[in-house]
């Protein structure tokens, strides 16, 4: 307990207790993706608690990215005011500001969960809110019912990545101390980086090297347009398991689910 509320220092900044309140999505962004009222009470509140740490829900990079349309964006300079406007209370009361950026990749284009989390379908789109096909590391179903994603293209990862340096240089605008990147959970970055969904035969696919190429590059580019003194992570969340379309649902590599950070 002691080591729970003391500080600890990592590279320039100090997170004051080692409290840290983990992303949670919440679906309650309008389909423009702008941080609102809703947001900043649900983040205000474990500031004012007491955490040292406070994070964002996932931040997407690029709007084919989004889970649903209730999801946080930061694909666009729009989105920094609203953000900085969390962010600066947070730390008015103690707090970290953290963001995490992400790209649901395969497992987009869904409902909200109470709607279902089902694939966005004719109903959804008479409400305006039609689907899209999703993007993946291979034109595989990854789970059976989604909609079928099809392969990125290179030029179409080296804008990702372009994506991914956007939008660490807006979180870095909006006043956040602390970044994070989501690469697990059967999301974008989690279909390269396992052997069950990336089956591809160029240097993003293939053996653990080409695998991990990606989320690689992603790491230097984030590390590139973030304050040298600010840490960084990428990693995070990094599963042991992977999802699969058919009976089985998952095939795992180990008995349940692990996770890695690694600061950069």
């Amino acid at each position: 307990m002691t080591m729970l509320f003391s500080p600890f220092t990592l590279r320039d900044v100090t997170f004051p207790n080692r409290v840290v309140i983990a992303p949670m999505q919440m679906y309650k962004a309008a389909p423009d993706g702008l941080a609102n009222d809703w947001h900043f009470q649900h983040l205000a509140k474990y500031a004012v608690g007491g955490a040292g740490t406070v994070m964002t829900e996932a931040l997407i990079v690029d709007p084919i990215g989004r889970n649903t349309y209730g999801d946080l964006g930061i694909w666009s300079d729009d989105h920094v005011a609203p953000l900085a406007r969390i962010a600066g209370f947070l730390q008015q009361q103690g707090s970290l500001a953290a963001a995490q950026l992400h790209h649901a990749g395969p497992k987009s284009s869904r409902q909200r969960p109470w709607e279902g989390l089902g694939p966005l379908g004719k109903a959804e789109a008479a409400k305006g809110e039609p689907p899209w096909q999703p993007v993946s590391s291979m034109a595989s179903q990854t789970i059976t019912g989604w909609h079928q994603p099809r392969a990125m293209t290179i030029d179409e990862i080296h804008r990702l990545i372009d994506a991914y340096a956007a939008g660490a240089r807006r979180v870095d605008r909006a006043g956040f101390d602390v970044l994070d990147i989501h690469a697990a959970h059967g999301y974008l970055l989690h279909s390269f980086l396992s052997p069950v969904s990336n089956q591809r035969d160029d240097g993003y696919g293939g053996d653990l090297a080409g695998r991990m190429r990606l989320v690689l590059e992603i790491a230097e580019a984030l590390r590139a347009n973030w304050p040298a003194g600010d840490p960084a992570s990428t990693g995070a969340r990094i599963s042991m398991t992977a999802p699969m379309a058919g009976p089985s649902r998952i095939a795992s590599r180990c008995r349940g689910s692990c996770t890695r950070v690694a600061w950069i």
